[in-house]
């Protein structure tokens, strides 16, 4: 298969492959993962995955599992501000349903969907671990909690102001 990972970043991968023993290398799965939806269009298409388990030297289907079972993997093309709103219990009962219908109407797509510009996706998560401080939303690595409409509307503000400077992080 031809490589679709830049140089520097099969050096990553060979540095994570080495830290599992021999026959391991599907151990360093989850770390892989992280680095092609990163570097090969953010997000995890088939070709892509196809690509990781060849790397790894298992089953596509292995890499699939692990692929669609964690919600920070995208299978479908994303925005480039992935809103991931917690809606379970604790964050519901403080208000994370009413934050998912206004970015629904703030931002003209549904729960799933993704903006006409491709700026922003908009997902209902599984627990987040930021109970105390809901409800709460995580775009990339950073958390946004205690949400309310001004906060929302200062975040998605920010966000298309970072867009047009970087690729953003959240």
């Amino acid at each position: 298969m031809k490589p679709l990972f830049s140089e520097e970043a099969l050096a990553i991968v060979e540095k994570y492959v080495a830290k599992f023993p021999e026959g391991k290398s599907k151990s360093a799965i989850i770390a892989i993962l992280h680095l092609a939806q990163a570097e090969l269009g953010g997000w995890l298409s088939p070709e892509v995955m196809d690509y990781v388990a060849s790397i790894l030297k298992i089953e596509p289907i292995e890499v699939y599992e692990v692929a669609t079972f964690y919600s920070q993997y995208y299978t479908e093309p994303v925005g480039k501000y992935v809103l991931e709103v917690c809606h379970t219990g604790p964050c519901a009962l403080r208000g994370a349903d009413e934050m998912i219908s206004y970015m629904e109407r703030k931002l003209g797509i549904k729960k799933g969907e993704t903006t006409a510009d491709g700026l922003f996706t908009l997902k209902g998560v599984e627990c987040l671990a930021a109970c105390g401080s809901a409800p709460m939303m995580q775009c990339g690595l950073n958390y946004h909690e205690n949400l309310n409409e001004q906060s929302v509307d200062v975040l998605l503000e920010e966000f298309k102001k970072e867009s047009k400077v970087r690729r953003p992080f959240c």
